[in-house]
């Protein structure tokens, strides 16, 4: 065989391992996994922080019993539920009162109070603010209104398990071009799948 022939091989080999992805077992991942330690209390900060920042006062208040994480004040998460409820509902007077007794910031007071003027017109398609009417607005201006008091309470406005969620999945996805390894693809069983070899 001709020199030629040698290299081009070689070259055609080397290409295919630096185009291969890598596999990794079950039985290696779960080790690699094992070794990873995450602090019970971290969790316990994870899903108290969806509890209170979703609003489910109960749940938070069984959890914090059980888990022995720090004291919240529930009331808070009750009277801006109450807010939401009433910005939701299209309750607006009710929910500029709720919000005028949290004392928050003025900036979504202001979109509440714009959001009562419809009160003022029978018509709303004439109306200049009708399109708050529409419940996707509503429900819109609920959560902008939650995630404002949240954070005038000196919460984080959004939950940060979702966020770690779609973290695992970029990974995921960015991994996928290197390697095969058991995966997680339906999030709400976290169940390793073995790699497709």
């Amino acid at each position: 065989m001709s020199l030629f022939w040698i290299v081009i091989r070689q070259l055609a080999e080397i290409q295919a391992m630096a185009t291969s992805k890598k596999v990794i077992t079950r039985a290696d991942w779960e080790k690699k996994l094992n070794d990873v330690k995450v602090r019970k209390e971290d969790m316990n900060k994870l899903v108290m922080n969806f509890l209170v920042t979703e609003g489910y006062v109960e749940a938070a208040e069984k959890f914090r019993l059980e888990s022995g994480t720090e004291h919240i004040d529930l009331a808070t998460i009750t009277d801006r539920m109450a807010v939401k409820k009433a910005v939701q509902s299209g309750n607006v007077e009710d929910a500029i009162e709720k919000v005028n007794d949290l004392n928050p910031e003025q900036g979504f007071l202001e979109e509440l109070e714009r959001t009562v003027a419809l009160l003022a017109f029978e018509d709303v398609s004439n109306c200049p603010v009708g399109e708050l009417l529409d419940i996707s607005q509503r429900l819109k201006t609920a959560s902008e209104v939650n995630a404002a008091i949240l954070t005038s309470q000196s919460h984080e406005k959004d939950p940060k398990l979702p966020s770690l969620l779609k973290m695992l999945i970029w990974v995921q996805t960015q991994l996928d071009e290197k390697a095969s390894y058991p995966r997680i693809n339906d999030l709400s069983t976290a169940v390793l799948e073995d790699p497709a070899v």
